[in-house]
């Protein structure tokens, strides 16, 4: 009985790790390669986009004139952590002080080819405590890889 039990887990195993491996061809590689060259997580274009993006949302959804006026402890998370043959994505975070005086974390990804219409990088962000409609919930971590 042991025997077979063994034998059963290891044949899974084998075909567990078969099913997995796939060939990875890296995004520089395709028939429409992607460059990999991102701004930086402290780059001003990076962080004046997110600052513009996310006063245009307070004001155009929630009816608010919040900004973001400070950025600090900036960080970047990741790059790339789902694999060569993905889209390149840098992952980073940041301390922001808003102008109502909070000073909360924002999380954000610099994303290529995925601004608008696929032309040029593009951002995504969440400013924890500031996701009203809760598309990154809980608590900005869809925002995060």
């Amino acid at each position: 009985m042991r025997g077979r039990l063994a034998a059963f887990l290891v044949s899974t195993l084998v075909v567990a790790g078969a099913a997995s491996a796939r060939e990875v061809t890296p995004a520089e590689e395709r028939e429409f390669p992607y460059v990999a060259e991102l701004p930086t997580c402290g780059d001003p274009a990076v962080l004046s986009r997110v600052s513009t993006n996310f006063a245009e949302k307070e004001a155009k959804f929630w009816r608010s004139d919040l900004t973001i006026r400070e950025y600090e402890q900036i960080k970047p998370v990741a790059w790339r952590p789902w694999g060569l043959d993905t889209i390149p994505r840098r992952f980073c975070t940041a301390t922001v002080t808003v102008s109502d005086g909070r000073r909360t974390r924002i999380d954000y990804s610099v994303r290529e080819d995925l601004d608008f219409i696929g032309n040029g990088w593009g951002i995504e962000f969440c400013v924890i405590g500031l996701d009203r409609n809760l598309a990154f919930s809980p608590a900005c971590r869809m925002a995060r890889p």
